[in-house]
């Protein structure tokens, strides 16, 4: 039983599967592609969205520390992710990875908790980009029905109609192809990362000092208990504050960390790399740098700009602009953060869809989402499938309850990523690395430490809804995907049914 749930798959057999002719994507991506993949997904709702509202709630003006924890964690992560990513270039991002250390069940898994981690996170990018599209129609007189604008709906039936449209578009694109996502993206993320500088640099004449007035606010102590809403580690052992002082830090880290998930992302991209021994540590690293800096320096000028207390949770970096009186800034942000939420929502639909591809191509999802497109080698079948499961649940669910759930499932997989480079650096030391992570065994065991700390700091409701998903994930492989895997039906070369050998020699 234990031989089954944990057969490896070999890293040679994962990429002789890129070279199938019907379940091969096509190689164009370059290191500026996937760096600029990469900022077009990390800078997103994260700063232009959650800022006002981990500031307002958690930490205050300190909010830049959060993000500066917030990227230590994920540099961890990511020095592990380019190892990977680098030996294994194939889609499927902690998914594949798991799947050729630690076996099949782990990888099942982590598998299960990208395609929530992804889904959630397109429909969270989707549900702050109809808000902005919202401010942007306000101001110029036109306002949506209430029944149409999904978040603060009316009384009874409301929907995003925004949101899920944003979403069924891009959908359509990501059929055409990867190249031309890849453009479509350049093109967005210049205008995108012009917006953030103009908010560092036009910001920076309006800040007063006054504003950073306490500059870590105090703590605010919640009674032990039952409070769901409360983090985990206070469940546990009780001392654990939610809101301000220093632990309210590493609370709004544990929240802004879904602004750094662009990294991960790329890592999905592997197999659509014509280098990616050699370009995917620079797109991965590159684009993690560029952002955090750019990230820190946006939560500094924006908390100067306004009072904490006072910052919108919808839009902050706009209505920071319009408190102080300059709405054509304002207007100029909101249209900013609008176009360059669209590369987030599609390169997070990209990095669903890859996962869900390469999970089906194993077997243990139906091989009928395996094929790609005869004219654009895109996988356009689970594309379109999971395109409108999102859309629908961008529709109908409010952006406070996605969030937290999007950064309980990255966080799971950085623990699993950490973990594997580690058993796969014993396992299989012969193995050709371009990239290596350095300092293992103690870096990932860092990376799993700093992560896990981050995971205890969400909510207890976050953790019970991860674990329903868990749940049903587990019924899914009992009784479809370990009979269906292609392991289990002796497809794959190699070592018998894809056991581990002895001594990890096969892998």
């Amino acid at each position: 039983m234990s031989s089954t749930l944990f057969r490896t798959k070999r890293v040679e057999q994962s990429i002789a599967d890129t070279e199938e002719p019907e379940h091969a994507l096509k190689k164009s991506l370059s290191a500026l592609d996937l760096t600029v993949f990469g900022v077009g997904v990390i800078i997103g709702t994260g700063i232009f969205v959650l800022t006002g509202t981990v500031a307002k709630n958690n930490a205050g003006p300190a909010v830049a520390l959060a993000f500066v924890v917030a990227g230590v964690v994920c540099a961890l992560a990511a020095l592990c992710y380019a190892e990977f990513a680098s030996t294994v270039p194939v889609a499927g991002s902690a998914y594949t990875f798991s799947y050729a250390s630690l076996g099949e069940l782990p990888a099942w898994i982590i598998g299960w908790d990208l395609v929530l981690e992804f889904a959630l996170g397109t429909a969270v990018v989707a549900v702050g980009w109809s808000g902005y599209i919202a401010s942007l129609l306000d101001n110029a007189g036109w306002h949506l029905p209430d029944a149409l604008s999904g978040r603060d709906g009316a009384d009874g039936f409301g929907f995003d109609i925004l949101a899920a449209a944003l979403v069924l578009v891009l959908t359509g694109i990501l059929v055409l192809g990867t190249k031309l996502s890849a453009r479509v993206t350049s093109i967005v993320v210049a205008v995108k990362v012009t917006v953030v500088l103009v908010v560092i640099i036009a910001g920076a004449f309006f800040i007063k000092g006054d504003n950073y007035d306490p500059f870590i606010p105090k703590s605010q102590p919640v009674e032990a208990g039952g409070d769901l809403q409360a983090p985990l580690i206070q469940l546990m052992f009780g001392w654990a504050p939610s809101n301000f002082g220093v632990m309210g830090i590493f609370t709004a880290a544990s929240v802004v960390f879904f602004a750094f998930i662009g990294f991960d992302v790329v890592a999905t991209a592997a197999e659509e790399t014509r280098n990616p021994q050699r370009d995917m540590p620079r797109g991965i690293l590159g684009s993690l740098l560029i952002c955090t800096t750019l990230y820190v320096a946006v939560s500094i000028v924006v908390t100067g700009m306004q009072k904490y207390t006072d910052l919108s949770v919808t839009a902050p970096l706009a209505d920071a602009f319009k408190a102080i009186g300059h709405p054509w800034y304002a207007g100029f942000i909101s249209f900013g953060a609008a176009v360059g939420l669209t590369t987030v929502c599609m390169i997070l639909l990209l990095g669903q869809t890859r996962v869900f591809f390469a999970m089906s191509r194993d077997g243990l999802l139906p091989r009928f989402f395996s094929h790609v497109h005869p004219r654009f080698k895109t996988p356009h079948r689970p594309t379109i499938l999971l395109g409108v499961i999102i859309a629908i649940v961008a529709g109908f669910t409010p952006l406070s309850e996605l969030a937290e759930l999007v950064n309980i499932g990255t966080l799971f997989a950085f623990v699993v990523v950490a973990i594997g480079v580690i058993i796969l650096r014993r396992t299989r030391p012969d193995l050709p690395r371009s990239f290596r992570t350095p300092w293992v065994p103690v870096l990932p065991i860092l990376s799993v430490l700093a992560s896990l700390w981050l995971m205890l700091n969400l909510p207890t409701e976050t953790w019970l809804r991860f674990a329903g998903w868990m749940v049903l994930g587990f019924l899914v492989y009992f009784l479809y995907g370990r009979s269906h895997s292609r392991l289990a039906r002796g497809e794959e070369t190699g070592v018998g049914q894809g056991v581990r050998p002895p001594n990890g020699g096969g892998n």
